[in-house]
């Protein structure tokens, strides 16, 4: 089982879509994949078209251990998989506006950045990848995150601020290598909202790479309509929009992430 953390402090990055899209891609590929929910937004089960405010638990009750992340995880329904592939499974670890206070909980524990980690090891066996949608900030939840992960994606949104966001999250990311997870791989950045006739897009992906020895992975994600409807409709641009180039953009990256894995 590989978890990857999907994390970015600034917000606006399509980090929730990207790992939606990326999930739903690995999925057709015949994976078994759970999602998780650690934003107190809970964006991303919104965006599998759950109601957070109908859920009668969420992965605020597993981080105060009041529950088994097994009686929390919901079945999402399984994309249509690929040619030649199997099956694949889509589950969900949801979240709601609970999990704020969860966050307050978690600074007076003991162990408090282990929360996740310890709840997602008795999962093992039951998926072939995690991924973590975390907050846009670097607080206890992130760091939650970061710990519970083999390795870190960086949705990157090609604008300046965006880029800084970057060398912050880099410097969280060399703590919790010193405290809580030596192990933590920078995995690279996904391009997102990427608009190729701006030369400050192509400058910021070069300067990422150059800066701070990051991979961005190819293809870029364009920018498209189709990637913000999909959310709206509970499904992810790859079921909204299935020939669209974000969506094929998706496919192409899960299809690197898994390769490499494999």
């Amino acid at each position: 089982m590989t978890t990857t953390a999907v994390a970015n402090q600034k917000g606006g990055v399509a980090k929730t879509t990207t790992v939606h899209s990326l999930g739903v891609a690995m999925a057709e590929q015949g994976m078994k994949v759970l999602l998780v929910d650690l934003d107190p937004q809970a964006s991303l089960s919104w965006a599998c078209g759950v109601d957070p405010d109908s859920l009668r638990l969420s992965i605020h009750d597993v981080l105060l251990n009041r529950a088994k992340a097994t009686d929390v995880i919901l079945a999402l329904e399984p994309p249509a998989p690929a040619d030649g592939c199997p099956a694949g499974r889509l589950d969900l670890l949801p979240s709601t506006i609970d999990l704020a206070g969860a966050e307050m909980h978690l600074l007076t524990k003991t162990g408090r950045e282990y929360v996740l980690r310890k709840a997602l090891s008795k999962l093992k066996g039951g998926y072939d990848r995690v991924l973590i949608d975390c907050p846009p900030s670097l607080g206890i939840l992130t760091i939650n995150g970061l710990t519970a992960a083999d390795e870190v994606l960086i949705p990157l949104q090609c604008e300046s601020l965006s880029q800084r966001g970057v060398a912050q999250l880099l410097e969280t990311i060399e703590d919790v290598r010193d405290y809580t997870n030596p192990d933590l791989a920078v995995r690279g950045a996904v391009a997102t909202l990427f608009d190729g006739r701006t030369r400050l897009a192509h400058e910021v992906v070069a300067q990422v790479r150059s800066d701070y020895g990051v991979t961005v992975f190819e293809p870029y994600v364009p920018k498209s309509v189709k990637v913000a409807e999909a959310p709206a409709q509970g499904r992810s641009v790859l079921t909204h929009a299935p020939r669209s180039r974000s969506a094929q953009a998706y496919r192409e990256l899960a299809q690197q992430l898994l390769s490499s894995n494999r």
